[in-house]
């Protein structure tokens, strides 16, 4: 199993361990919050997807799902289906870029599922879709890694001060993850450094 597969089994399951980690408070409005940033970072990287294999639409079905939570919406079987669909979506596509693009809607319909546990692997639902949106860019572009620092400013730009104080109730991202990982920490890193007022 793939670290994208890994990453939608930890999002989508409801298997709220207990053990060493210690629980979050997270209200709804908080997880609608994080899924409107994850949201927002994924949908500009729908495109690459949709040059790639214009025909598959459940990518954007996994946006449109997690947009629909954010927007009032349950968190059920839609954001579920639509993740496992965009997991599937990345498997056929025919380039690197594309593939990064359906993890970051797959990323995005997975925020919802941000569990109050106090573990660093928890910022990937939070930070995953702008993580894998960002690198998509610079694959797309012959990895220019310019492009993925520019996706993240405008990240931390577009993050609200609820999914900063989110952010900042958890760990920072984890190590690993390769090249999506260091974009991930440098988001992260990111948002930990704006005061909350801004």
């Amino acid at each position: 199993m793939g670290h994208a597969a890994f990453q939608l089994k930890a999002m989508v399951e409801d298997d709220f361990m207990t053990g060493e980690a210690s629980e979050i408070v997270l209200s709804k409005q908080d997880l609608r919050e994080v899924t409107a940033f994850a949201a927002a970072c994924a949908e500009g990287a729908l495109e690459i997807l949709e040059a790639d294999q214009p025909d598959d639409s459940r990518p954007r079905d996994a946006v449109d799902a997690a947009w629909e939570f954010a927007r009032g919406g349950e968190r059920g079987k839609s954001l579920r289906d639509t993740a496992s669909a965009a997991l599937k979506a990345a498997k056929s596509a025919d380039t690197a870029a594309a593939r990064e693009a359906a993890w970051a809607a797959m990323s995005a319909a997975g925020a919802a599922y941000l569990h109050p546990l106090a573990k660093a692997t928890q910022v990937k639902h939070i930070l995953g879709a702008a993580a894998y949106a960002a690198r998509a860019a610079e694959l797309v572009a012959g990895d220019d890694r310019a492009l993925g620092a520019e996706h993240l400013e405008r990240a931390v730009q577009h993050a609200t001060s609820v999914v900063v104080d989110v952010l900042k109730r958890f760990p920072a991202a984890p190590s690993g993850g390769g090249r999506v990982g260091e974009l991930m920490r440098v988001l992260d890193a990111g948002l930990r450094a704006l005061s909350l007022s801004e």
